[in-house]
């Protein structure tokens, strides 16, 4: 979901890319220099002089209790006044998407919907949706009767763009894990990008071939477009699928993820960052000065990836001894 300051464009219309950057592997790659880090005090507070704030969230997975609790939880008089975009991943079941959505509409003044991978699943709901497709229009519906906004909005000068999009195989291009039996996908927590580097390296991962179904270079293309080949201050793209809290600044363009994620994921702080949820990216009239305090964000700010290394994390390496031990 594309977030971009609009002080003097009335419309939503895309920019065509340079000839030079219109394949994602010819840009030049450079990260900028990380601002400094937001203390969790800080980022925790939800108070605003005045002026239009903007909150993020992603994979609320509400079919777990715990996590239709939190949704429940939330402050019913905070965010009157207040913006939340839904990065996706609300809930598998058709009743727990509404639900969910019904809620947070009654504590946001205004919310915007990006449907996830989670959302569309048809398991045990095979005879209401034949399909995913059959179940997006419904999700699409549902959303309008609820007053959920899915369309292009300019609010108060500034542009929110809700992007749908699905992963490619071609997204992946680091060196894949070799030697090891990988566990299926099933066997592991399931975890859109648009960049390779908003994701740890597959040595870190318990599932190493996340990467190929995490992203997709289009979806990049589609974003420069919007924001410019080099991005700007005011660019920023809010993410959701893979549960892993995410703040960096790559070529030009702000990355967000804040993911509700698994209560399993919570309790092992598995998904890094602090409690901040959902997270205010935008408020009196300009984005967040500082970025948030999140695990694997932070690592990357003062570590290069280095996808060319394939010998496992000793905490994964660890994981599957203890697993194909218990297997045989």
């Amino acid at each position: 979901m594309v977030v971009k300051l609009m002080p003097c464009c009335p419309s939503l219309s895309q920019k065509p890319l340079p000839k030079q950057v219109q394949i994602r592997t010819q840009m030049k790659y450079t990260t900028t220099r990380r601002p400094e880090i937001l203390t969790s005090s800080a980022a925790a507070s939800s108070t605003s002089a005045s002026g239009l704030r903007v909150f993020v969230l992603s994979d609320l997975h509400t079919d777990y209790s715990e996590n239709m609790t939190w949704v429940k939880c939330l402050s019913t008089t905070r965010h009157k006044k207040d913006v939340l975009l839904v990065a996706g991943d609300v809930a598998e079941k058709y009743d727990d998407f509404v639900l969910t959505m019904s809620l947070l509409k009654d504590r946001f003044q205004r919310v915007l919907f990006v449907p996830g991978n989670h959302d569309l699943w048809c398991r045990g709901e095979e005879n209401d949706f034949p399909d995913s497709l059959e179940k997006l229009n419904k999700l699409l519906d549902a959303c309008r009767g609820l007053g959920v906004e899915i369309n292009p909005v300019v609010i108060d000068g500034l542009g929110i763009i809700p992007l749908f999009s699905w992963y490619h195989e071609s997204f992946d291009r680091e060196k894949d894990i070799s030697g090891i039996r990988i566990l299926p996908l099933e066997m592991v927590i399931h975890f859109l990008f648009s960049l390779q580097d908003l994701c740890p390296e597959k040595r870190m991962l318990f599932y190493p071939n996340l990467p190929k179904i995490i992203g997709s270079d289009f979806l990049e293309l589609r974003i420069r477009s919007i924001h410019g080949a080099m991005g700007s201050t005011s660019a920023c793209h809010v993410f959701g699928h893979t549960h892993f809290s995410w703040d960096a600044v790559l070529d030009g363009i702000r990355y967000v993820q804040a993911p509700l994620a698994y209560p399993r994921e919570r309790k092992r702080r598995m998904n890094g960052g602090e409690n901040q949820l959902p997270y205010c990216v935008y408020s009196d009239g300009k984005f967040a000065d500082k970025l948030s305090h999140c695990y694997w964000s932070d690592y990357y700010a003062t570590n290069p990836r280095s996808p060319d290394i394939t010998e496992l994390a000793p905490w994964v390496a660890r994981f599957y001894n203890r697993t194909w031990k218990s297997e045989f």
